[in-house]
Protein backbone atom coordinates (compact mmCIF):
# COMPACT_ATOMS: atom_id res chain seq x y z
CA UNK A 1 0.00 0.00 0.00
CA UNK A 2 1.22 3.80 -0.95
CA UNK A 3 0.25 6.70 1.15
CA UNK A 4 0.25 10.39 0.48
CA UNK A 5 -0.22 12.96 3.09
CA UNK A 6 0.25 16.75 2.44
CA UNK A 7 2.21 17.58 5.96
CA UNK A 8 1.54 21.60 4.85
CA UNK A 9 0.61 23.17 1.77
CA UNK A 10 0.14 26.96 1.18
CA UNK A 11 3.05 29.86 1.87
CA UNK A 12 3.13 28.83 5.38
CA UNK A 13 5.30 26.14 3.98
CA UNK A 14 5.05 23.07 1.65
CA UNK A 15 5.99 19.27 2.44
CA UNK A 16 4.44 16.25 0.97
CA UNK A 17 5.10 12.63 2.01
CA UNK A 18 4.83 9.70 -0.29
CA UNK A 19 5.94 6.28 0.90
CA UNK A 20 5.29 2.62 1.42
CA UNK A 21 6.53 -0.18 3.46
CA UNK A 22 9.92 0.18 2.26
CA UNK A 23 10.64 4.03 1.90
CA UNK A 24 9.28 7.04 1.75
CA UNK A 25 10.36 10.37 -0.22
CA UNK A 26 9.48 14.23 0.66
CA UNK A 27 8.61 16.84 -1.83
CA UNK A 28 9.89 19.91 -0.29
CA UNK A 29 11.03 20.84 3.23
CA UNK A 30 9.15 23.90 4.20
CA UNK A 31 8.58 23.16 7.57
CA UNK A 32 10.39 22.18 10.75
CA UNK A 33 11.99 18.93 11.20
CA UNK A 34 10.24 18.26 14.32
CA UNK A 35 6.90 19.36 12.78
CA UNK A 36 7.47 16.59 10.14
CA UNK A 37 8.41 13.90 12.47
CA UNK A 38 5.20 14.63 14.93
CA UNK A 39 2.86 14.84 11.94
CA UNK A 40 3.99 11.10 10.43
CA UNK A 41 3.88 10.10 13.84
CA UNK A 42 -0.04 10.69 14.31
CA UNK A 43 0.05 8.80 11.12
CA UNK A 44 1.75 5.48 12.37
CA UNK A 45 5.01 6.76 9.86
CA UNK A 46 8.19 7.34 10.58
CA UNK A 47 10.47 9.87 9.48
CA UNK A 48 13.15 7.08 9.99
CA UNK A 49 11.64 6.22 6.69
CA UNK A 50 12.45 9.20 3.94
CA UNK A 51 15.10 8.26 2.35
CA UNK A 52 15.52 10.86 -0.13
CA UNK A 53 13.91 14.35 -0.91
CA UNK A 54 12.95 15.96 -4.16
CA UNK A 55 13.33 20.34 -4.48
CA UNK A 56 10.83 21.89 -6.34
CA UNK A 57 12.36 25.23 -6.42
CA UNK A 58 14.05 27.86 -3.80
CA UNK A 59 11.31 30.47 -2.17
CA UNK A 60 11.76 29.54 1.48
CA UNK A 61 8.23 28.45 2.02
CA UNK A 62 9.45 25.33 0.38
CA UNK A 63 13.02 24.93 1.71
CA UNK A 64 13.21 27.07 4.84
CA UNK A 65 14.34 23.83 6.96
CA UNK A 66 15.70 21.76 4.11
CA UNK A 67 19.23 22.65 5.65
CA UNK A 68 18.37 21.54 8.97
CA UNK A 69 16.77 18.09 7.96
CA UNK A 70 19.74 17.70 5.70
CA UNK A 71 21.80 17.99 8.88
CA UNK A 72 20.18 15.49 11.08
CA UNK A 73 19.20 13.08 8.84
CA UNK A 74 21.88 12.89 5.76
CA UNK A 75 19.42 12.11 3.31
CA UNK A 76 20.45 12.37 -0.63
CA UNK A 77 18.29 15.67 -1.82
CA UNK A 78 17.55 15.56 -5.46
CA UNK A 79 16.89 18.56 -7.54
CA UNK A 80 18.23 20.08 -11.25
CA UNK A 81 21.81 21.48 -11.47
CA UNK A 82 20.68 25.03 -11.72
CA UNK A 83 19.05 24.96 -8.10
CA UNK A 84 21.90 22.58 -6.52
CA UNK A 85 23.80 25.58 -7.15
CA UNK A 86 21.31 28.24 -5.68
CA UNK A 87 21.21 25.87 -2.87
CA UNK A 88 25.39 26.70 -2.17
CA UNK A 89 24.44 30.04 -1.71
CA UNK A 90 20.66 30.16 -0.07
CA UNK A 91 20.62 31.50 3.40
CA UNK A 92 18.69 28.37 4.41
CA UNK A 93 20.87 25.85 3.23
CA UNK A 94 24.37 27.38 2.68
CA UNK A 95 27.06 25.61 4.10
CA UNK A 96 24.69 22.79 5.68
CA UNK A 97 23.78 20.18 2.57
CA UNK A 98 26.66 18.03 3.63
CA UNK A 99 27.51 16.84 -0.31
CA UNK A 100 23.81 15.10 0.17
CA UNK A 101 22.68 17.33 -3.25
CA UNK A 102 22.35 15.17 -5.99
CA UNK A 103 21.48 16.72 -9.41
CA UNK A 104 19.14 15.40 -11.89
CA UNK A 105 18.60 15.68 -15.74
CA UNK A 106 15.48 16.64 -17.63
CA UNK A 107 14.67 12.89 -17.92
CA UNK A 108 13.39 10.55 -16.54
CA UNK A 109 16.00 9.10 -13.65
CA UNK A 110 16.12 6.58 -11.13
CA UNK A 111 16.38 8.25 -7.42
CA UNK A 112 16.05 4.62 -5.43
CA UNK A 113 14.98 1.00 -6.18
CA UNK A 114 11.57 1.10 -8.03
CA UNK A 115 11.34 5.01 -7.77
CA UNK A 116 11.46 7.31 -10.94
CA UNK A 117 11.21 10.53 -11.48
CA UNK A 118 10.84 13.49 -14.46
CA UNK A 119 11.68 16.82 -13.57
CA UNK A 120 10.06 19.42 -16.00
CA UNK A 121 10.46 23.11 -15.37
CA UNK A 122 7.45 25.28 -15.22
CA UNK A 123 7.07 28.87 -14.78
CA UNK A 124 7.16 30.42 -11.55
CA UNK A 125 9.29 33.43 -10.38
CA UNK A 126 12.57 31.75 -8.10
CA UNK A 127 15.97 30.74 -9.56
CA UNK A 128 14.09 27.82 -11.57
CA UNK A 129 11.17 25.76 -10.88
CA UNK A 130 10.18 22.20 -11.83
CA UNK A 131 7.12 19.83 -11.86
CA UNK A 132 7.65 16.73 -11.32
CA UNK A 133 6.27 13.31 -12.80
CA UNK A 134 7.25 10.41 -10.21
CA UNK A 135 6.35 6.40 -10.48
CA UNK A 136 6.53 5.31 -6.86
CA UNK A 137 6.33 1.28 -7.56
CA UNK A 138 4.32 1.57 -10.23
CA UNK A 139 1.49 3.93 -8.97
CA UNK A 140 2.39 7.58 -10.72
CA UNK A 141 2.03 11.22 -9.41
CA UNK A 142 2.53 14.59 -11.14
CA UNK A 143 3.78 17.53 -8.88
CA UNK A 144 2.80 21.27 -9.67
CA UNK A 145 2.77 23.13 -6.56
CA UNK A 146 3.72 26.22 -7.95
CA UNK A 147 3.76 27.94 -11.30
CA UNK A 148 1.54 31.08 -13.21
CA UNK A 149 0.60 29.16 -16.48
CA UNK A 150 -0.52 25.16 -17.49
CA UNK A 151 2.05 24.35 -20.21
CA UNK A 152 2.12 22.05 -22.38
CA UNK A 153 4.47 19.64 -20.39
CA UNK A 154 2.23 20.52 -16.90
CA UNK A 155 -0.60 19.44 -19.22
CA UNK A 156 1.81 16.04 -20.40
CA UNK A 157 2.85 15.08 -17.45
CA UNK A 158 -1.03 15.44 -15.82
CA UNK A 159 -2.34 13.21 -18.55
CA UNK A 160 0.08 9.87 -17.30
CA UNK A 161 -0.27 10.34 -13.82
CA UNK A 162 -3.20 8.57 -11.49
CA UNK A 163 -2.30 11.03 -8.92
CA UNK A 164 -2.69 14.34 -9.55
CA UNK A 165 -1.03 17.34 -6.98
CA UNK A 166 -1.55 20.73 -8.53
CA UNK A 167 -1.80 24.47 -7.15
CA UNK A 168 -5.01 26.16 -6.92
CA UNK A 169 -3.98 29.23 -5.75
CA UNK A 170 -6.31 31.93 -6.33
CA UNK A 171 -9.63 33.45 -6.67
CA UNK A 172 -9.54 36.11 -9.34
CA UNK A 173 -12.26 38.62 -7.37
CA UNK A 174 -10.86 38.03 -4.31
CA UNK A 175 -7.57 38.99 -5.43
CA UNK A 176 -8.52 42.21 -7.56
CA UNK A 177 -10.62 43.41 -4.51
CA UNK A 178 -8.49 42.40 -2.10
CA UNK A 179 -5.49 44.74 0.05
CA UNK A 180 -3.03 43.49 -1.63
CA UNK A 181 -0.80 46.35 -3.16
CA UNK A 182 -0.76 46.49 -7.04
CA UNK A 183 2.29 45.36 -7.64
CA UNK A 184 1.89 41.73 -5.30
CA UNK A 185 -1.44 41.50 -7.53
CA UNK A 186 0.51 41.85 -10.81
CA UNK A 187 3.36 39.12 -9.57
CA UNK A 188 0.58 36.59 -8.64
CA UNK A 189 -1.69 37.02 -11.77
CA UNK A 190 1.40 36.67 -14.21
CA UNK A 191 2.72 33.78 -16.37
CA UNK A 192 5.45 33.40 -13.27
CA UNK A 193 3.15 33.60 -10.49
CA UNK A 194 0.47 31.42 -9.35
CA UNK A 195 -2.32 29.20 -10.52
CA UNK A 196 -5.93 31.34 -10.66
CA UNK A 197 -8.83 28.64 -10.05
CA UNK A 198 -9.95 29.16 -13.62
CA UNK A 199 -6.39 28.14 -15.14
CA UNK A 200 -6.35 24.92 -12.81
CA UNK A 201 -9.74 23.78 -14.17
CA UNK A 202 -8.55 24.59 -17.26
CA UNK A 203 -5.39 21.95 -16.81
CA UNK A 204 -8.03 19.84 -15.43
CA UNK A 205 -10.35 19.89 -18.19
CA UNK A 206 -7.43 19.32 -20.65
CA UNK A 207 -5.36 16.98 -18.67
CA UNK A 208 -8.20 14.28 -17.34
CA UNK A 209 -7.61 10.86 -18.68
CA UNK A 210 -9.19 7.54 -17.07
CA UNK A 211 -6.36 6.52 -15.18
CA UNK A 212 -6.50 9.67 -13.13
CA UNK A 213 -7.78 8.32 -9.84
CA UNK A 214 -7.44 11.33 -7.28
CA UNK A 215 -6.99 14.94 -7.71
CA UNK A 216 -5.73 17.22 -4.65
CA UNK A 217 -5.70 20.87 -5.03
CA UNK A 218 -2.95 22.55 -3.15
CA UNK A 219 -1.13 25.76 -2.44
CA UNK A 220 -4.42 27.79 -1.80
CA UNK A 221 -4.18 31.45 -0.32
CA UNK A 222 -4.72 32.04 2.87
CA UNK A 223 -6.35 35.90 1.86
CA UNK A 224 -7.27 35.88 -1.65
CA UNK A 225 -9.19 31.80 -1.83
CA UNK A 226 -11.57 29.63 -0.01
CA UNK A 227 -11.41 25.65 -0.13
CA UNK A 228 -14.83 25.94 -1.54
CA UNK A 229 -14.15 28.16 -3.85
CA UNK A 230 -11.25 26.17 -5.24
CA UNK A 231 -13.03 22.26 -5.14
CA UNK A 232 -16.54 24.33 -6.76
CA UNK A 233 -14.13 25.23 -10.33
CA UNK A 234 -12.36 21.96 -9.87
CA UNK A 235 -15.78 19.81 -9.71
CA UNK A 236 -17.57 21.88 -12.45
CA UNK A 237 -14.79 21.49 -14.84
CA UNK A 238 -14.87 17.76 -14.11
CA UNK A 239 -18.87 17.65 -14.97
CA UNK A 240 -18.40 19.60 -18.21
CA UNK A 241 -16.41 16.42 -19.40
CA UNK A 242 -19.35 14.45 -18.04
CA UNK A 243 -17.58 13.36 -14.58
CA UNK A 244 -18.95 13.05 -10.90
CA UNK A 245 -16.54 12.94 -8.11
CA UNK A 246 -16.31 10.30 -5.58
CA UNK A 247 -17.58 7.86 -8.65
CA UNK A 248 -14.73 8.93 -11.73
CA UNK A 249 -11.96 10.29 -9.46
CA UNK A 250 -12.06 11.84 -6.18
CA UNK A 251 -11.35 15.50 -5.94
CA UNK A 252 -9.74 16.76 -2.44
CA UNK A 253 -8.79 20.14 -1.04
CA UNK A 254 -5.42 20.13 1.00
CA UNK A 255 -5.24 22.58 4.11
CA UNK A 256 -2.62 25.12 4.55
CA UNK A 257 -1.36 25.14 8.11
CA UNK A 258 -2.58 20.97 8.99
CA UNK A 259 -1.23 17.78 7.23
CA UNK A 260 -4.12 16.44 5.51
CA UNK A 261 -5.75 12.74 5.83
CA UNK A 262 -3.70 9.86 5.16
CA UNK A 263 -4.73 8.98 1.73
CA UNK A 264 -3.66 4.96 0.59
CA UNK A 265 -3.61 4.62 -2.90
Amino acid sequence: MITFISLSSGSNGNCYYIGNEKTAILIDVGIGVRTIKKRLAENDLSIDNVHAVLITHDHVDHIKHLGSFTERYMRPVYTTEKLSKALNYHFCTRGRMMGCVNELKMREQSIAEDIEVTPFVVPHDATETVGYYIDFFGETFTFLTDLGAPTEDAVKYAKIANNLIVESNYDVDMLLTGTYTKELKMRIMQDHGHLSNEQTASLIRRAYHKELKNIYLCHLSQNNNTPDLAYGYAEDALHTLGLKVKSDVMLHCLPRCQPSSKFCI
